[in-house]
């Protein structure tokens, strides 16, 4: 049997499912702020989040009449239970994202609590023709260097492809076009995003194509 032969996929998990792992992200990170205790992974959880997945948590912070960002991390292995996966990532994108201080109590009220289930991710060999815009996510491999771009990214700022690319370059710490040297190593997957309409409030799944064509419809 396949060491990922029981692995959760995206496309497998309900509404409900991802409301669950978007309020156990939320639950995580106050225990930790607050307490500075580590949540348990629940053994009431639904059966199928017991299965190893792989997922992002994204904090965004409401600024004005918009939102913006305040920590993102993930695991893009399916090294654990998905559970496990989902408090790790929550913790670890509030208090050990390089490029913002660790979340404080007081911040908790005016935070979007955003979970991505990501797919295996697999090898890309015509980027320009394989990577889909509002689908794909990528990963940017070359040397040490590495570095992964969300699907919702190249949306939320209507880029193309050739743009993703060359954003998912930059990412990883190469030049621009390293998408185009044979030896940069380029990988594809999926997610289906969870996120909070409002802090604490009800959560909604993302249709991340839909979002592409009605927010990006000027340069389709």
């Amino acid at each position: 049997m396949s060491e990922y032969s029981n692995v959760v996929e995206p496309h497998q998990l309900s509404l409900e499912e991802g409301t669950y792992l978007v309020k156990l992200a939320r639950k995580a990170i106050e225990e930790y702020v607050t307490k500075k205790k580590r949540l348990e992974v629940p053994q009431d959880a639904p059966e199928k989040l017991k299965s190893r997945g792989m997922a992002f948590v994204t904090i965004d912070k409401l600024s004005g009449e918009g939102k913006e960002l305040r920590g993102c991390i993930g695991f893009l292995q399916p090294i654990s239970s998905l559970l496990k996966v989902v408090i790790d990532a929550a913790i670890a994108a509030a208090t050990e994202d390089p490029r913002f201080p660790p979340l404080q109590p007081e911040e908790l009220s005016s935070v979007l609590i955003e979970v991505s289930v990501l797919s295996l991710p697999k090898p890309v060999s015509n980027p320009l023709k394989d990577i889909v815009i509002g689908r794909h996510g990528i990963i940017i491999m070359k040397g040490w260097h590495s570095g992964t771009l969300l699907p919702q990214v190249p949306v939320d700022y209507c880029w193309d492809t050739e743009t993703f690319l060359a954003e998912g370059c930059l990412k990883a710490g190469l030049e621009p076009d390293c998408w185009l040297d044979q030896s940069t190593k380029i990988l594809a997957y999926e997610a289906i995003v969870f996120y909070e309409e409002k802090p604490g409030g009800e959560v909604k799944s993302r249709r991340l194509d839909e979002d592409y064509r009605d927010r990006c419809r000027w340069m389709l």
